[in-house]
């Protein structure tokens, strides 16, 4: 009885001290932060209960630490596909600049020293091409307001193009070579034709190889008569216009006689008014030939013997005859490289689609 009652007055075990000591997983857990260390549960649970609990807890626990390597691994790759596009960024950029060096034009600031000033008429002469007036223009305008240019030397290598914008080019050469002593000079490399020949001819000499292309001093309109294939097709064509002869041009309506006489006459102004421009910047060098303006193309060998041009050579010839020891420095305006890319891109597809972007439909243009 006596060592009933001294066991019955020694403290009782509690249900947390009952666990095996072999069950490390309940032995000196960890337990996360604003957690107590003992689970949370009624006093009178039992130890398979407890079990339980600590169980849920330690589960808890491996989420948190889970979740942490999880936002980690996450954070690495962003990070690792920031400097991919960082170096993918910087490839595109070294790409871009190598393009635009080997396409660009080498413009050069004036300097002191005796030069050439050269400027750039390459391919077809349109508002939205990079042989646009305004463009030309201001080459020629800094190549004349420097005054150690010997000269200014239009290196023309295009087939022709907008009236508008080689009638424009035209007045502002006919404009410098009226005020002052420096002369201007266009050389023709594979073609110089109907609007570039407009712009050569204000030019005070014109050079050209003997096998360039040279003239097509005339006025084209193209289009198509689609009436009968519409009809064919079965579609109807729907037009509203106020005034009488304001679709004349519709591809899909009949082309009468009295339309063809009024827009030949157009035709025919425009060519007087190329053909006037020509004499003023020829002057008594051209012939008499009657088919001198009959839209026709000649060599450079032919042509100098019309009066077209003065000299056969090439721009070397030139740099000999007016400065031999001066230097080249080109004048024309650079281009944005993306730009260009873009310039490109889309004149192949409007080439490739035959679309005619131009904004008006006559043209100064060999065929």
């Amino acid at each position: 009885m006596k060592d009933d009652d001294s066991r019955r007055d020694e403290p009782q075990a509690t249900p947390s001290e009952q666990q095996s000591p072999e069950d490390r997983w309940t032995q000196g857990a960890e337990v996360p932060s604003g957690q107590d260390s003992q689970p949370s549960g009624h006093p009178d649970d039992d130890p398979e209960t407890l079990r339980e609990r600590q169980r849920l807890a330690q589960l808890e626990m491996m989420d948190h630490w889970i979740g942490g390597v999880l936002a980690e691994q996450r954070r690495s790759r962003r990070w690792k596909l920031f400097f991919r596009l960082l170096m993918l960024s910087l490839l595109a950029a070294a790409i871009g600049i190598g393009v635009y060096q080997f396409y660009a034009p080498a413009t050069t600031a004036p300097t002191s020293q005796a030069h050439l000033a050269r400027i750039d008429v390459n391919g077809v002469i349109a508002e939205d091409a990079p042989a646009n007036a305004e463009r030309i223009i201001e080459g020629l305008r800094n190549a004349w307001d420097a005054d150690s240019a010997k000269a200014v030397v239009l290196h023309i290598n295009s087939p022709g193009g907008s009236p508008v914008q080689s009638q424009r080019i035209y007045a502002e050469i006919m404009r410098l070579r009226e005020s002052g002593d420096k002369p201007i000079v266009a050389v023709i490399e594979d073609i110089g034709a109907s609007g570039a020949y407009y712009i050569a001819a204000a030019a005070d000499d014109i050079v050209a190889s003997p096998v360039s292309l040279v003239g097509s001093i005339g006025v084209i309109y193209s289009g198509f008569g689609l009436q009968d294939a519409i009809d064919r097709v079965g579609v109807e064509r729907r037009v509203l216009t106020a005034g009488d002869n304001k679709a004349f041009l519709d591809p899909f309506q009949p082309f009468d006689d009295e339309d063809e006489a009024f827009w030949q006459g157009v035709l025919n102004s425009t060519h007087q008014q190329f053909i006037d421009d020509v004499k003023a910047g020829r002057g008594d060098r051209l012939s008499d030939d009657e088919s001198l303006f009959s839209g026709l193309v000649w060599s450079g060998e032919q042509a100098e013997a019309l009066g077209l041009v003065d000299q056969l050579g090439t721009i070397d010839d030139v740099a000999r005859d007016y400065a031999a020891d001066a230097d080249w420095r080109n004048y024309t305006p650079s281009l944005d490289p993306f730009d260009r890319l873009t310039r490109r891109f889309t004149q192949t597809a409007i080439q490739l689609m035959g679309v005619d972007t131009s904004p008006s439909p006559l043209r100064f243009q060999a065929p």
